[in-house]
């Protein structure tokens, strides 16, 4: 026992002795608009592959490369296994989200800035922080860990990962691992580690409502003639019952493994929600979360108002996010979800679905030697027992490599926290728990190497 505590410590120091360099890597990796969703920057994702092909190679390792299959190109490098040691995936992305308004952050999103504790900028939690922790993983082992390490860095995750099913089929070898640590989730609370266990799908589908061949004058046939807007805004308040829970029917809706305790004030701090504006939906605040399906309206295509005129609008347009529950399909929801628009459309308004791209909801069972070692590492290198949570947030490339490779085991591990801000404005990173996820992951590989 004295010698394991040894090699620990010797693991830890030598891990925390990389955090700095990580960090520099990662402010590098900020710095450049990897956003995979828009045409305009795909060479700056290009530039993101090969600035992560040169971080490898510096390890020392030879066999890196970027990978294709009519996507965004991955970065594939593998470290083989010593004889009778498992081999682990180390997963993470490097595209990033759009920043919205970029004057509406506090600092500039592609700079990475460090205030009161936490690193700021685009990509920091999500999730070009987690290519920093597997880098600084990797070198404070020098380059040569006790385990096979293969690594997988996508370049699409931001944008449903459409080539991802096709890269892991054409590479299934080179893919095969003991275990994948894909490092995309969020931890429960800073200095608490979690490892996600359940996960919401996505469906987005867009609704178009016509009621007139083209606009006519509101006051000389309003009252009669509904307007495509109104007919629209109708139709979407369908989605819901008064309590505000999704009233589709045929949808799956169920409990959460995990009954976590989720404080309302928490809660309250956390989403930034407005006095006097309630929550929604019915349940504990996890079943809500992570079991139950969600609706939301993300965009409408309509007349603004600054172009407005006094006229009855012929057609609009509106985006549906749905967030489909752990034991329902992409193929029902979306069935289900196009159905309900069909049947409840008022005043024989025509209305029209499109666009459904729609991922499955997982479950990631924790269980098994692998990821009992996994929770004791985290747990020693936080200083605190990891929980399994859920998540309401969508990763489809989980589901795909639990099918790709059914007999491995999938650890949805973090560096996120619930302060982060992904996917909004100011995003940022806990600079404490991204040391810690560091060290978690190297003790975790180095007890797997034993």
């Amino acid at each position: 026992m004295a010698a394991d505590d040894a090699r620990d410590t010797r693991i830890l120091e030598a891990t925390d002795a990389q955090v700095r360099p990580a960090l520099d890597d990662l402010a590098a990796m900020v710095a450049i608009p990897s956003i995979s969703s828009q045409p305009q920057h795909a060479g700056d994702v290009t530039v993101m592959a090969d600035y992560l092909v040169a971080a490898i190679r510096g390890l020392g390792w030879t066999d890196v490369r970027t990978i294709e299959a009519g996507g965004k190109p991955a970065v594939l490098a593998h470290w083989p296994a010593p004889e009778g040691r498992p081999t682990v995936c180390l997963y993470s992305h490097y595209d990033v989200q759009p920043t919205g308004d970029p004057g509406a952050w506090h600092t500039d999103p592609f700079v990475a800035t460090e205030r009161d504790g936490r690193l700021y900028g685009r990509g920091t939690a999500d999730d070009k922080g987690g290519l920093a922790m597997h880098l600084a993983v990797l070198r404070a082992f020098d380059g040569r860990p006790p385990v096979g390490v293969t690594v997988l860095f996508e370049g699409e995750e931001e944008i449903g990962s459409p080539s991802l099913d096709d890269l892991l089929a054409t590479h299934r070898d080179e893919l095969a691992a003991d275990a994948y640590v894909i490092a995309d989730c969020g931890n429960w609370q800073i200095g608490v580690p979690a490892f996600t266990t359940s996960l919401r799908g996505v469906a987005d589908l867009v609704i178009e409502a016509r009621t007139l061949a083209q606009p006519i004058h509101s006051g000389e046939f309003g009252g009669v003639v509904p307007d495509a807007l109104t007919a629209l805004c109708r139709l979407l308040a369908t989605l819901h019952d008064d309590a505000g829970d999704v009233a589709v029917a045929g949808l799956v809706s169920g409990t959460a493994a995990e009954q976590l305790d989720y404080p309302v004030d928490r809660l309250r701090a956390e989403t930034g929600v407005l006095d006097g504006v309630e929550f929604i939906g019915t349940g504990p605040f996890v079943d809500r979360l992570w079991a139950k399906p969600a609706i939301s309206v993300i965009g409408m295509d309509t007349t603004p108002i600054a172009a407005s005129s006094n006229v009855l609008i012929d057609a609009a347009r509106a985006r549906i996010s749905l967030r489909i529950a752990p034991g329902d399909t992409r193929e029902n929801a979306v069935e289900c979800l196009a159905r309900h628009i069909r049947e409840h459309a008022p005043w024989g308004v025509q209305v029209a679905v499109s666009n459904a791209e729609a991922a499955n909801p997982s479950t990631v069972p924790f269980e098994g030697p692998i990821a009992e070692q996994a929770r004791s590492a985290y747990g020693d290198a936080y200083g605190s027992d990891p929980v399994c949570v859920g998540t309401g947030g969508s990763i489809g490339m989980i589901a795909s490599f639990q099918e790709a490779f059914p007999q491995a085991t999938v650890l949805c591990t973090a560096v996120a926290d619930p302060d982060c801000r992904m996917h909004g404005l100011n995003e940022s990173l806990e600079l404490g728990d991204f040391g810690r996820a560091c060290r978690a992951e190297a003790l975790f590989l180095d007890r797997l190497g034993r």
